[in-house]
């Protein structure tokens, strides 16, 4: 194992998550620690679990966790559909103004699919549009949803956008739309991508509407490089793309505002196999990954992702879910093995 050059401990806010949450990440937590990083967890429940303990779904201590130490790695939380509580994710999102969401979309070797070599990242605005969760029935069957845009948050975004460009080498950002329909909310947000891309001369810029461009991507998604969208648009293709790498269960994200950042797994709680020692933590690692990057941990972000790569090359110990034998924890087991001969990968995304 690589010696630690230095001996500061970083204290994370660790939010287990519903239904397999809780199983993925014990064994992510075992792999980072495995790295030789320092760590103090500070473990929040969140979700239906909070509720039957504190009759809140985000208990106070969960909000003052985060606030003390900014960043905070969070397995699933299942969301109930056409009713229930609101969103866990949309809720700490816009408490903490994490205006920015990353995923960045790159296939794992050794696991085949119909899209080999894809290399996208999905910005996305984070705070606003359809999720601010404005609706209201005017008569009986009769409901009105509100769809904020703001000049201040599509400026953001861009501008996230377009350091990030910049600063690691990215050519290219699609800004996503439908202004054709939408003149004045998503019209805005054409205007704030314009304004900042002229900044930029060194990043081509261009604009794609959001049915055609799924429409693209499908038929040939090697023609983007990154893509910049509103909220509801960010949503739906970042799922999309997902798929052309192995699905949601194998990708990152990341939650970024200006002092604090939250990392977690895009996929469902699946609670039919909670608890069974089946469930795959790829996406939870990769978004760990990313994690450790943000908190200067470098070394230990390249080791970690060159051992998953190590391990989908091996074949050996993958979840039934990408085609292997191997349960939860014996992925986890295998990717520390690897992890104590792994290089560093070089493949900086944050």
């Amino acid at each position: 194992m690589h010696a630690q050059a230095a001996a500061q401990e970083h204290t994370i806010t660790l939010i287990p998550g519903d239904g397999i949450g809780p199983e993925i990440t014990r064994v992510v937590v075992r792999i980072l620690e495995a790295t030789g990083v320092k760590f103090c967890w500070e473990e929040c429940l969140a979700g239906a679990e909070a509720f039957e303990r504190y009759q809140e779904y985000i208990p106070s201590d969960l909000y003052l966790s985060i606030e003390r130490n900014r960043v905070a790695l969070k397995g699933p939380v299942t969301t109930p559909i056409g009713g229930g509580f609101a969103s866990i994710n949309v809720i700490l999102r816009k408490h903490f103004e994490l205006y920015a969401n990353f995923r960045p979309i790159q296939n794992l070797p050794g696991l085949p699919t119909h899209y080999p070599g894809v290399d996208l990242l999905i910005i996305r605005e984070n705070t606003e549009g359809e999720y601010v969760g404005i609706e209201h029935e005017v008569v009986p069957g009769v409901v009105e949803s509100i769809k904020i845009i703001t000049e201040k948050a599509s400026t953001r975004i861009s501008e996230f956008a377009f350091n990030y460009a910049r600063k690691h080498g990215r050519k290219k950002i699609h800004a996503v739309h439908k202004a054709n329909i939408m003149k004045m909310s998503d019209g805005l947000f054409l205007r704030c991508a314009r304004a900042v891309a002229k900044k930029y001369p060194d990043v081509l810029y261009g604009e794609h509407l959001v049915d055609n461009t799924c429409m693209q991507l499908v038929t040939n998604p090697y023609q983007y490089d990154m893509l910049l969208l509103e909220n509801l648009y960010g949503d739906i293709i970042s799922d999309l793309c997902a798929a052309f790498v192995g699905g949601l269960g194998l990708v990152p994200g990341a939650n970024l505002g200006a002092d604090c950042a939250i990392f977690e797994a895009v996929h469902g709680s699946a609670p039919d196999i909670a608890g069974t020692n089946v469930a795959n933590p790829t996406a939870l690692l990769q978004s760990a990954v990313l994690m450790l990057r943000h908190i200067d941990e470098a070394d230990a972000a390249d080791r970690v992702h060159r051992a998953i790569e190590t391990v989908y090359e091996a074949k050996q110990s993958l979840t039934r879910d990408v085609g292997g034998t191997a349960g939860t924890n014996e992925f986890g087991d295998a990717v520390i093995a690897a992890l104590e001969h792994s290089p560093s990968a070089h493949n900086r995304l944050l």
